[in-house]
């Protein structure tokens, strides 16, 4: 072989190979540039080399070539050569074909984008169309402009709204005459924009339009099939809405439902609104007066029932007795717990039975290692806790009126009593804070006011004050136990146990019963708040009879755990 043919032969190698690198380059580039880089073949070997150089230059692929790119995860590279096929129908819509440049992230792109969907250009947007010789376009988008124009006059005519000086297409009016058009409810914004712009007559088009919408929307949901006014000016529309927000109808609006023969409206009116009810109940919500004469005129005791259930169940864990079982809304303890509710006083006999009735309650305990252990429980009647202290409290006031009403000092006395029982020693002492005794005639009434009133003052341990008074009692009234009670509790109190039960020893010979003795000393020990002191009471009471005070024992044991 002659010598130049040599060279001419391995020119062409060289060549091919030359081509050869330059496709893989080519084919590196594209990878990059359509988001394939994952693809690690070369390029003679892969069906995507040709996809991408089709996509490259700008022609929509097939279906199975779509298909092979998802099928191989190149899903970037099927969402590009996508909004390539988007944008090449773009521009072909748009007569912009001559622009070369396919690529999605192009700015002919955006603005063929807007296009599409009628957006306003913007002056920079236009003039660039005009610079790149697209002219086609820039007629389509004048010619859209132009159409806005005709159509915002239109709007304008037909919304009333053509005192309004800016007619270009920028004006915040065309969008929200748009919006009405399209029978969408105006915003709270647009809405104040057309009453600073003086549009009186256009809002009260869109909101008659607005509430004709709702009004058709009501007949629809509330079964108003044969109703002839669509006027939402009309009786009806207002009778609807009532409904639709779940508001009482009255017995007008229900015969105006009734006198058009609305039957399933009202049927419809009647679930929503016991429905409504019931969630209330469930929320913890009373009914009222006008609500439970509703649900008795249209048969639904049981949600009454099912509300009084509620609301006993609210108030035992509001007087904390919620160990008492029975659930029923025909239970005593339901009536007596309303009244208290109420600020009502108790009958005799209700008062009785609260004495008799008793509940099981878990004992009180001092042991720090006490969750140890089973709870134990203790019987205790009902009338004690938040109860007793509302029932004196009720009575208390009640007397205190009666006093007000007709000046007989004997009420004081009872007030005064009860404010003591209800905790509330201060204001026993205020009640007789200024009275002048020399001015009271019946002794045995100055007795009881002082006995009172010395019994408040040993409540708030002003024990000498507690002393005076009941020493002046006794004056007034020798013969009678309350004041020598008083005089015993007070002894105790200071420790001086052979006095108090001198004084108590008293006041048995004057008609007390020995059980009231125990309970003041009871108090003693319980409200004691010195532990020691506790001690030193219950020893002594042990050692002077241990089996009548053996209740004293459960006393010191609490001592004895609380001192762990």
């Amino acid at each position: 072989m002659r010598e130049h043919e040599l060279e001419f032969i391995c020119q062409e190698q060289q060549d091919k190979l030359k081509d050869f690198v330059n496709l893989g380059v080519e084919f590196s580039k594209l990878k990059s540039k359509y988001k394939a880089t994952k693809h690690g073949i070369s390029w003679q070997s892969s069906h995507l080399y040709f996809i991408l150089w089709k996509i490259d230059s700008g022609n929509l692929l097939t279906d199975s070539e779509v298909k092979w790119l998802r099928e191989n995860d190149l899903f970037e590279a099927k969402k590009i050569a996508q909004e390539i096929n988007r944008f090449t129908q773009l521009k072909s819509k748009y007569k912009a074909t001559q622009y070369q440049d396919s690529y999605p992230d192009s700015f002919l792109h955006q603005i063929l984008k807007k296009l599409e969907v009628t957006e306003r250009l913007s002056d920079s947007e236009y003039n660039w169309l005009l610079n790149n010789q697209l002219l086609e376009t820039a007629e389509i988008f004048q010619q859209q402009e132009s159409k806005k124009e005709t159509h915002f006059a239109q709007l304008r005519d037909k919304y009333q709204a053509n005192k309004h000086l800016d007619l270009s297409l920028s004006s915040p009016l065309y969008p929200i005459l748009q919006n009405i058009d399209a029978k969408n409810n105006l915003s709270g914004s647009e809405i104040n924009w057309l009453e600073q712009q003086g549009f009186s007559e256009t809002i009260a088009i869109a909101q008659d339009l607005e509430q004709t919408r709702e009004f058709t929307a009501l007949r629809a949901k509330y079964k108003v099939t044969h109703y002839d006014d669509l006027s939402p000016k009309s009786h009806l529309y207002k009778v609807l809405k009532k409904l639709d927000l779940s508001h009482h109808l009255g017995e007008q609006d229900i015969n105006f439902l009734r006198k058009r023969k609305l039957t399933k409206t009202i049927e419809i009116y009647h679930d929503k609104y016991a429905s409504n009810l019931k969630l209330n109940i469930e929320s913890g919500k009373a009914l009222n007066e006008l609500e439970i004469e509703w649900l008795k005129n249209n048969g639904r005791e049981d949600i009454i029932i099912l509300a009084q259930q509620k609301h006993f169940a609210a108030l035992k864990s509001k007087y904390d007795v919620l160990a008492y079982q029975d659930k029923s809304h025909t239970n005593l303890l339901y009536t007596i717990l309303q009244k208290l509710e109420l600020k009502e006083r108790l009958e005799p006999t209700e008062f009785a039975w609260l004495q008799e009735t008793k509940i099981k309650v878990p004992q009180p305990t001092y042991n720090y290692y006490s969750w140890q252990k089973e709870p134990k429980y203790q019987e205790k009647n009902l009338v004690s806790g938040k109860i007793w202290i509302s029932y004196h409290t009720i009575e208390a006031n009640f007397y205190e009126q009666e006093f007000q009403r007709t000046d007989n000092k004997w009420n004081l006395a009872n007030a005064s009593s009860h404010w003591r029982k209800a905790d509330e020693p201060e204001q026993a002492l205020q009640l007789t804070n200024n009275l002048e005794f020399d001015k009271i005639k019946e002794n045995k009434l100055k007795s009881a006011l002082l006995t009172s009133r010395g019994g408040a003052f040993r409540d708030i341990e002003k024990l000498d004050k507690a002393e005076n008074c009941a020493r002046q009692a006794i004056e007034y009234q020798p013969k009678s136990h309350h004041p020598y009670t008083l005089m015993g509790a007070i002894c105790f109190e200071r420790h001086q146990y052979s006095d108090g039960e001198h004084w108590f020893e008293e006041a048995i010979k004057r008609g007390a019963n020995p059980r009231d003795m125990d309970s003041e000393i009871k108090r003693v020990v319980k409200n004691a708040k010195d532990e020691n002191k506790r001690r030193e009471v219950i020893e002594y009471l042990l050692k002077k009879d241990s089996q009548r005070y053996s209740w004293a024992k459960s006393y010191l044991k609490k001592s004895s755990d609380n001192s762990k």
